[in-house]
């Protein structure tokens, strides 16, 4: 992913001077991300009010037993 980081020269203490966008074209400054920061908590109260449930799991919880990896090598006929 690349990104470009539009940052001018004067040391302001502006947001705005410290704006990365990446492919997406979304404004990473520390605003935006503060204001997403509260629109999530705001998200998670309403589901919890709501009767929603977060459940944790084990970091390592996988869903599928692990697979014994296949190989093709030598399936062609010659």
């Amino acid at each position: 992913m690349s990104y470009n980081n539009h940052t001018d020269t004067d040391n302001s203490n502006d947001d705005s001077s410290n704006v990365i966008t990446f492919d997406d074209g979304r404004d990473r400054s520390l605003s935006s991300r503060e204001t997403e920061r509260r629109r999530l908590e705001e998200d998670m109260k309403q589901f919890l009010s709501g009767g929603g449930e977060i459940k944790q799991i084990e970091k390592d919880l996988r869903t599928d037993p692990p697979r014994k990896p296949e190989s093709n090598y030598g399936s062609r006929p010659i």
